[in-house]
């Protein structure tokens, strides 16, 4: 039998890019023609039959359950001991977690336009632009650093309006909001096998719960500044792959989150108790590609500030059904269980760019993709723009910096040469690899600059580093962290003006029915919040009374007694933190400078704090 090769959707074209643009989703529902055939586009793909290889069934089932083979691809597990044990497709955790999911989507998308093109096909009313718009139609992102709500037509209407074949405007069932099993598979334990279709929050676990959609708002809400804080310092600080990549612990020394910790957060954030915690069912909710569709777009702008920097070296941790426990693993792994031809898989090798794919992001649209110094540059000034009020010099124009460099939050920078904005974190998988330069700094970072004869500004940048046992808590859960005090109804600590940031584990609930989880029940997962706003936010820094700086003489005490932290079950229950015996929690504070004409915050000496957290339960055990 032939196989289904993965290439992508194909054809369309967006004006100054090399393919058609993925589409942020708040702009995508505006865009009626191609809205009106993705909704139609996902309907057709959740009618067909569920074993159907692009069934969305079938498809959203490479994730996890029902751990099956998919397309025959490894149908035999890889430990001869242990035959039945499913382990996955799915490569979290190792330095290919990234490059996995870009076919993924990519498969997902081809679905998706093929079905598109055939509902244009039967468009009687302005069929011209239906057939275009399908050519078009790529998988929407949503940029949840941006903006944290995803639209009603996501989260919350039950039914939305699109133009039907006969050019009427009509009502038909959401299918961004839930997906239907048609039948719930066998394979899904509780309280999934109850539920007739995905939910996101649910207010119990029994069969007749439904969505708490308020808490969901809620709970996207409060991690905003989180989200927007992390993205900003994974895109300009973190310049290895593997602290890039995933969420093994191992961050190269930049306290900044991987784009795997990241991703995890937005699974539970969304999910609650909810299908989109668990990674053996998440891909089952549709928002689960506008999700991914995003972490690709952050691989995407990440490889652009960092040219040349792809997949190194790893190991596969506990492995796949395709790849040995601990097995190696590097560009050239097979992304099992996408095919490229009869034959063969897709390497990540063969995925370093999105053009040749068939997509492209609107970040690059008029770059010469072929003058990577100026698409560096162009990047860096986008991802200020976007998410620039993360850094940790955006909120502080009124504070002194350092006892050396204090300016005013009128002084401007001057006009000075480009620099190169990772000198002072060269990439240890390439070490050859030197960065092009970069503009002058932004807007929203010129008012720390100093004048020509004023010493280099500086900040620290004090941050959280949470390392835990991946799979102790024997399910999805969250290491909340707070300045001040904490309530005590569990409910109440994410909507707590007190909650500044959480880092968040993404497990399987049932991991006795996973064999890499068996394997891998003491890995440490690791993660960080920073610190810097809230501080300035609850210390009444700046004011009579508050903080005179984030120098350790001021921040050490204020730390110690107002920085607190507890554990929290993806559906909201506490978990005593004697519970969690490997979580630790540690503080650093890295020196932060901005050298005129630096685009983004140069990170210097890092130290540790270990004062802050020692002695209480979850504190650090470092001296």
């Amino acid at each position: 039998m032939s196989k289904y090769i993965v290439a992508g959707a194909k054809g369309g074209s967006t004006q100054g890019a090399a393919a058609p643009n993925r589409i942020e989703i708040n702009d995508f529902v505006k865009i009626e023609d191609q809205f009106s055939l993705y909704i139609q586009a996902l309907q057709k793909i959740y009618g067909q039959n569920q074993p159907d290889v692009d069934s969305f069934f079938s498809i959203a089932g490479i994730h996890g359950l029902p751990y099956q083979p998919w397309d025959g691809s490894g149908s035999n597990a890889v430990d001869p001991e242990d035959p039945e044990a499913w382990q996955g497709y799915c490569t979290h955790g190792n330095v290919l977690f990234p490059t996995f999911h870009r076919p993924y989507v990519m498969l997902f998308e081809q679905a998706l336009q093929a079905a598109a093109i055939n509902i244009a096909a039967t468009y009687a009313v302005d069929q011209d632009r239906f057939n275009k718009a399908a050519m078009e139609l790529r998988q929407p992102y949503w940029d949840w650093a941006s903006n944290s709500i995803p639209p009603p037509e996501v989260i919350s209407l039950d039914q939305v309006s699109i133009i039907a074949p006969n050019g009427q405007t009509i009502q038909v069932d959401n299918p961004l909001r839930r997906y239907t099993f048609n039948p719930i598979d066998p394979s899904f334990p509780d309280p999934y096998s109850g539920w007739p279709a995905t939910l996101r929050h649910p207010d119990t676990t029994d069969p007749d719960a439904t969505d708490d959609v308020e808490d969901l708002i809620s709970t996207l809400q409060s991690a905003q500044r989180h989200l927007r804080t992390s993205t900003y310092n994974l895109l300009t600080r973190v310049h290895t792959w593997p602290a890039f990549s995933n969420h093994t612990p191992g961050d190269g020394g930049s306290t900044s989150n991987s784009l795997e910790a990241i991703h995890d957060g937005v699974h539970n954030d969304v999910g609650g108790n909810g299908q989109m915690a668990d990674p053996s069912v998440a891909a089952f909710d549709p928002i689960f590609f506008l999700h991914h569709s995003n972490v690709d777009r952050l691989l995407s702008l990440w490889s652009a500030l960092n040219p040349g920097v792809w997949v190194t070296p790893g190991e596969a941790t506990g492995g796949t059904w395709t790849i040995p426990p601990d097995a190696p693993v590097d560009k050239n792994t097979d992304l099992t269980p996408f095919w490229n031809s009869q034959s063969t898989y897709w390497v990540s090798s063969a995925v370093t760019g999105t053009s040749q794919v068939g997509y492209t992001y609107p970040e690059f649209n008029g770059l010469d993709m072929s003058d990577p110094s100026m698409v560096q540059s162009a990047i860096a000034q986008k991802v200020n723009r976007l998410y620039g009020g993360g850094s940790s010099f955006a909120p502080i124009s009124a504070l002194s910096v350092s006892p050396a460099a204090s300016t005013s939050s009128s002084a401007v920078a001057p006009e000075v040469p480009k620099i190169n904005i990772a000198a002072a974190s060269p990439s240890k998988s390439n070490p050859g690899h030197a960065p092009a330069s970069v503009p002058e700094a932004p807007a929203s970072l010129v008012h720390v600059a100093a004048p020509h004869d004023a010493e280099e500004p500086t900040i620290l940048d004090w941050t959280a580093r949470i390392q835990v046992k991946k799979y102790e808590v024997g399910g999805s859960f969250s290491v909340l962290l707070f300045l001040g005090a904490v309530p005590d109804d569990p409910k109440q600590w994410r909507s707590s003006p007190n909650f500044v940031g959480a880092h968040q584990a993404f497990v399987n609930s049932v991991p006795e029915r996973c064999a890499n989880c068996h394997r891998n029940r003491d890995a440490l997962v690791e993660g960080f919040v920073h610190l810097d706003e809230g501080i300035i936010e609850h210390s009444g820094m700046g004011e009579h009374g508050g903080l005179g700086s984030l120098e350790p003489n001021d921040v050490e005490p204020y730390l110690e007694e107002n920085l607190h932290w507890r554990v929290q079950k993806a559906g909201g229950q506490a978990v005593d933190l004697s519970n969690v015996p490997s979580l630790e929690v540690t503080v650093f504070a890295t020196r932060l400078s901005l050298p005129a004409g630096s685009a983004f915050p140069v990170p210097g000496e890092r130290s540790h704090h270990p004062s802050i957290t020692q002695g209480r339960p979850g504190g650090t055990s470092d001296a």
